[in-house]
């Protein structure tokens, strides 16, 4: 397959490059745009553990309920800041429609995970903790990344 060039009977058999160079831009421009929308919830530096136990895959099911700490008394489930009063009232509503779910026959798990930032004081974690504790949710997770064993 080759195609004249000017004026000759010669036919080029390279490979024109510009139209895939084209096509790879604009991929990457589009990659470049969806990839920071992909993102779910607030950014957080978690703690990394050596010990930490296998990763429960429901976390990353977006029907979990995370409540992300990634400063001190800033409180985000998803992408929403909540105060310290407004979160009991939220975890409750999210709670509620998680067990209305379950009536549906839907099974998922009745449990709200939190993922601390490493620079969060213990107090504010522990104080997240209670006022999950105050809306009857029993089974509260806490995020850490599992560090890799360099052996």
């Amino acid at each position: 397959m080759g195609m004249k060039i000017g004026g000759s009977d010669e036919y080029n058999s390279e490979i024109n490059v510009t139209p895939m160079v084209d096509v790879m831009l604009v991929l990457l421009i589009i990659f470049m745009i969806i990839t920071p929308l992909l993102q779910q919830g607030v950014t957080v530096n978690i703690p990394r553990d050596l010990n930490a136990p296998e990763e429960d895959q429901y976390i990353n099911n977006e029907k979990a309920v995370v409540v992300a700490i990634p400063n001190n008394y800033e409180f985000y489930i998803g992408k929403d800041r909540y105060s310290r009063a407004v979160l009991g009232e939220k975890i409750k509503e999210v709670m509620g429609e998680v067990i209305d779910r379950r009536l549906k026959g839907e099974t998922e798990k009745r449990i709200v995970y939190i993922k601390s930032d490493v620079n969060v004081d213990y107090g504010t974690v522990v104080e997240a903790i209670n006022i999950i504790r105050a809306q009857n949710v029993d089974k509260i997770g806490l995020v850490a990344d599992k560090k890799k064993r360099v052996e």
